[in-house]
């Protein structure tokens, strides 16, 4: 995700609470692991399991009080439940890798082991990063969309996310993403970045906190960083499965000639209407339809990073 402008912070961390999710990919099956690597530190901690959506949140504004830090081993919709509370308290989170796609734990450079994730997090360090507002509520970290991501979550099966874990997601993006072109499933979109308005017709579209994903293997949006107090609107326009190929294969190289295929915007509030309507997701959770609506909030939220080697 490139280097964030602002310093790092130490801390040191006496009493922790663990919000964990026993319904994600390695949920209860690291517990154990992560519980001996934070005594390891000289960690207290604190655990708690989730019962289903809302929990996680519940546990957090009822329980953090007196900890140093609150760590959550879950998914994506976990953490930013967990972040959502914790905005702007400045109160760290430790993300621990628990779900199949670990997207704001992998731009971070959280190590994918969670034992080893909550050894260095208890010794690391806090980095302070922006939270996207959602204006229909709930938040995001890294990344919110409409069209190809959507069908990635919508049709990734459970089964195969726990054997193949981020890979399900890339095999069915591929897919969805020739499939969509193939069958011209395309939609018009207003966009409308702090008051200023763009009518586009598109295959996807993504409003992204972070400049990359997947560890920094896949290029969002070439500078954007997650404290740079800015969304990265990339509209995604190819017409042809090859072109779609050539949009992919620019996404990892992170090299984006002007052709026309990628448009870019950024701004500090973005409005998204869509004709037809559709669905969007945030950070790997399905929203109720509507429009997708998100304002950014300047280093909103604190999180626990590895210290500098």
């Amino acid at each position: 995700m490139g280097p964030l402008a602002h310093p790092r912070v130490a801390l040191v961390i006496r009493r922790a609470l663990l919000i964990v999710n026993p319904a994600s990919r390695r949920g209860t099956r690291e517990l154990s692991a992560v519980q001996a690597a934070m005594a390891a530190q000289g960690v207290a901690c604190d655990v708690r399991l989730t019962t289903g959506p809302g929990s996680a949140s519940a546990l957090a504004r009822a329980e953090a009080a007196g900890c140093d830090a609150v760590f959550t081993l879950g998914g994506d919709g976990t953490i930013m439940e967990v972040l959502g509370v914790l905005a702007g308290t400045r109160l760290p989170l430790g993300p621990l890798p628990g779900g199949t796609g670990n997207l704001l734990v992998r731009a971070l450079g959280i190590p994918l082991n969670a034992a080893r994730a909550a050894t260095a997090l208890c010794g690391g360090q806090v980095r302070e990063i922006d939270l996207a507002a959602l204006g229909a509520g709930g938040h995001f970290a890294v990344a919110a969309g409409i069209g190809i991501d959507v069908s990635m979550v919508e049709r990734t099966r459970t089964r195969w996310k726990r054997r193949l874990g981020t890979v399900a997601y890339i095999l069915v993006g591929c897919g969805a993403a020739a499939g969509a072109a193939l069958r011209g499933d395309r939609f018009r979109a207003r966009i409308t970045v702090d008051g200023v308005s763009h009518e586009v017709e598109a295959l996807s579209l993504l409003v992204a906190n972070v400049g990359t994903v997947l560890s920094g293997r896949i290029t969002l949006a070439p500078g954007g960083r997650p404290d740079d107090g800015q969304l990265d609107v990339v509209v995604y326009t190819p017409r042809t499965v090859g072109q779609a190929l050539r949009v992919a294969a620019r996404m990892l190289r992170g090299r984006f000639p002007d052709d026309g295929l990628i448009h870019f915007y950024r701004g500090r509030h973005v409005h998204v209407t869509t004709q037809p309507a559709r669905r969007a997701q945030a950070d790997g959770e399905l929203l109720a339809p509507g429009d997708l609506d998100a304002t950014i909030l300047p280093r909103a939220a604190a999180v626990l990073v590895p210290g500098a080697s």
